[in-house]
């Protein structure tokens, strides 16, 4: 049964009676999806109003490329793409929300103090040992994802005795960390792709409802991932029915934060599933 959860940003409870989603933006010049890399601010401004007209409820801004083998960038070139890009943002839109995506905790530190309201980690800490202090000091909330390896080396060759157990203990230990901390709003992030095969993606998306019983919102990223195009010899270009297709399972499953790229259709998919729940 999936359960209802609340996070603070800034003051203000946001509840998961159905889910939100999270619109990606990435100032990336390699990121896996073509049409989802943006250099340009005019066009990161137009694609952030679009996401925002089209019921995103969170926009997740990073300029650190985890595709599987993407290079490895400095934390100074990270914070160029992405700073800049936050405060026009939070500028033009002050009423968005808005996630940083990054495993370090000096670029988690800066994008929040010029406007970002969450930080979504898909290294879970393990990129940079500082995270967690920072996180307990901004006050914001975080999201924890699993990941097996690096960006460098995930997908060489991902392997576990029992994957949902594996994922759910990881995440557990970490939840119990930050709790003893002081951090109460907490996202878990199964890592789909990251350090996973295809039986391993499928496994998790099949056990979602598990997950609930860390007692925190479950977000999920599937976006049109090789998980989806690679069974169908298609591309990412060509992954949008099959990624609401998992998208509708995942809700079906109790996930509360969907990370996608196409919001109107998403929000058009949870629009359709809210009239079923309605009866």
């Amino acid at each position: 049964m999936k359960k209802a959860h609340t996070i603070n940003v800034n003051g203000t409870l946001m509840d998961f009676h159905t889910p939100m989603i999270m619109g990606i933006l990435n100032i990336t010049p390699d990121s896996f999806y073509s049409e989802s890399r943006v250099m340009d601010m005019n066009d990161l401004l137009s694609r952030a109003e679009k996401m925002l007209k089209n019921g995103a409820d969170i926009l997740d801004i990073g300029g650190y490329s985890s595709r599987p083998g993407a290079e490895h960038i400095s934390e100074e070139k990270e914070l160029e793409r992405v700073i800049p890009v936050i405060k026009e943002i939070k500028s033009k839109f002050p009423a968005a929300i808005i996630s940083i995506d990054t495993f370090r905790s000096g670029v988690a530190k800066a994008a929040v103090e010029n406007g970002a309201d969450l930080i979504n980690d898909i290294s879970g800490g393990d990129g940079d040992s500082e995270m967690f202090q920072t996180v307990k000091s901004l006050n914001v909330p975080y999201v924890i994802m699993h990941m097996q390896g690096t960006p460098q080396s995930m997908q060489i060759n991902p392997s576990y005795k029992n994957v949902v157990q594996e994922v759910y203990k990881s995440l557990n230990k970490k939840i119990n960390e930050l709790n003893l901390l002081g951090v109460a709003d907490v996202i878990v992030d199964m890592g789909f792709g990251f350090g996973k095969n295809i039986e391993h993606n499928y496994t998790l998306l099949q056990n979602i409802e598990y997950f609930h019983s860390l007692n925190c919102p479950v977000l999920v990223g599937l976006s049109r991932k090789s998980m989806i195009y690679k069974p169908l010899n298609s591309t990412p270009e060509k992954a949008l029915i099959g990624t609401i297709a998992l998208n509708t399972i995942a809700t079906l499953k109790g996930a509360n934060i969907l990370r996608v790229h196409d919001v109107k259709e998403t929000r058009e998919m949870i629009q359709l599933y809210s009239l079923m729940k309605e009866i």
